[in-house]
């Protein structure tokens, strides 16, 4: 099928969104909202205000303001920055963690070698990924071990550790042969090895949505995580919440944070953000029902 639809300027923009029953008070934010974030990415915000229409059409629930609209797609943003500052500091420390247990354990340079990890293709193809994102790094770390040093190749597994991607590090952890090697690491994070591959996996999932400003809050993901069996307060925590929706997730970076940064108030300005912004329905995140009386959600007042 051939695709025919034409271009349609901002003010026919505006014209289709009123005719499909959208209130539009102030036009001239209307107009620099939609230029600056576009009609198809706000689309998927006024998606929930949508009602069939009796010719086919999209139509819109009455009363639908386009500041509504704004509103959650604000919500979504400032969510998105949250999660993102949550999986940095996840992202910091299981870099950290790996890499000073393989460096003890097997050595500066011990990452290289192929029986350490169940897969030898992923492992070679690992090594290729690195060798890409050295090539492209003008870190000056880099640059003084290629100057300074011939033997290895590649530099040691705490250069390393700050030089390949997030997903990479996910495959890594993975493909590790020895579970006690991955237990290890997993350790200071009191989850047991198959849980943090599992959520370090979704995490990586979870990022690029952020990094490429994905809606996050009412998606249904398809890269999932495992819910933890230890400790017991995680499963409670995650009783009766879609495992496909955000909520896990959040109940998940929480309890890293609070090992991580145990000061963090983090889980208060979820809290707030989504307080603060009452379209945005929890349900729509996977959030059980009573969520506020649950210990993962309890907060000082």
């Amino acid at each position: 099928m051939k695709f025919t639809k034409p271009a349609t300027s901002i003010d026919d923009q505006i014209a289709l969104l009123r005719r499909r029953g959208m209130v539009i008070d102030d036009e001239p934010s209307a107009r620099h909202y939609l230029k600056q974030i576009s009609y198809y990415r706000l689309r998927a915000y006024w998606l929930p205000f949508e009602v069939p229409a009796e010719d086919g059409d999209h139509a819109f629930r009455a009363g639908t303001n386009f500041e509504d609209v704004l509103s959650l797609y604000v919500f979504d943003r400032q969510l998105r920055l949250l999660v993102m500052d949550a999986i940095e500091r996840v992202e910091v420390a299981l870099r950290a963690n790996w890499a000073h247990y393989m460096a003890m354990t097997h050595g500066p340079h011990g990452y290289l070698d192929t029986t350490h990890h169940k897969s030898a293709a992923n492992h070679a193809k690992g090594l290729r990924e690195l060798v890409k994102e050295i090539r492209r790094s003008n870190d000056t770390f880099v640059n003084h071990y290629e100057r300074k040093y011939s033997d290895p190749d590649l530099p040691p597994i705490w250069m390393a550790a700050e030089i390949i991607s997030f997903g990479q590090l996910s495959m890594w952890f993975e493909n590790l042969k020895l579970r006690q090697d991955r237990q290890t690491i997993a350790k200071p994070f009191l989850l047991d090895e198959k849980a943090l591959g599992s959520f370090v996996h979704h995490m990586s999932y979870i990022r690029n949505i952020c990094a490429h400003h994905g809606r996050l809050w009412n998606k249904r993901f398809t890269v999932t995580m495992a819910v933890p069996k230890f400790p017991a307060k995680l499963p409670v925590a995650m009783r009766d919440a879609d495992d496909r929706q955000l909520h896990n997730t959040l109940v998940m970076l929480d309890f890293l944070l609070s090992i991580i940064a145990p000061d963090t108030e983090w889980r208060e300005r979820i809290v707030a953000l989504i307080e603060g912004c009452p379209l945005a329905d929890p349900a729509s995140m996977g959030f059980p029902e009573a969520w506020q009386g649950r210990p993962a959600w309890r907060v000082e007042r």
